[in-house]
């Protein structure tokens, strides 16, 4: 008689951003689609691009670098908007690749360290070490959350 133990693993969607690695949980991952042209929206913070026509669902589009006050670069064939959804809500949002889909171990979750700081620290959710790699994880309600602006 073989005792069955709950799996402690996290499936995320790992992206690049400014030479980081960051995560997020693919539950909320609706789709990962190239670069395409959005329309501006005025009167908006200036992490908010505009939005797209995705089938048929007008979708706004945050770049991650600008809301992460991160220096901003170019877009490029490797860009890509991570279409998200929580809240009944769908937001795109901009980063420089989408690389991977990958399960993590729960018990591998680091909280964040202390000396990150600043707002983006409330986006947080935890560290993990991966071989070689270091993975930000991030909290997608917070991110999404535009009234702490």
């Amino acid at each position: 008689m073989s005792v069955q133990t709950e799996a402690k693993e996290q499936k995320v969607v790992v992206f690049s951003l400014n030479q980081k690695e960051y995560a997020l949980d693919v539950q909320h991952v609706v789709s990962i689609e190239k670069m395409q042209h959005f329309t501006r929206v005025p009167h908006v913070p200036d992490y908010i691009k505009g939005v797209i026509n995705l089938r048929g669902v007008i979708i706004p589009i945050i770049d991650l670098r600008t809301r992460f006050q991160v220096e901003t670069a170019e877009y490029n064939q490797n860009t890509r908007i991570i279409i998200v959804s929580m809240a009944d809500k769908e937001v795109g949002l901009i980063v420089d690749e989408a690389n991977d889909v990958m399960n993590i171990d729960m018990d591998t979750i680091e909280s964040q360290p202390d000396v990150i700081g600043t707002e983006r620290q409330n986006c947080i959710a935890g560290v993990v070490k991966i071989q070689d790699r270091l993975l930000i994880l991030l909290k997608l309600e917070k991110i999404l959350n535009f009234q702490e602006d």
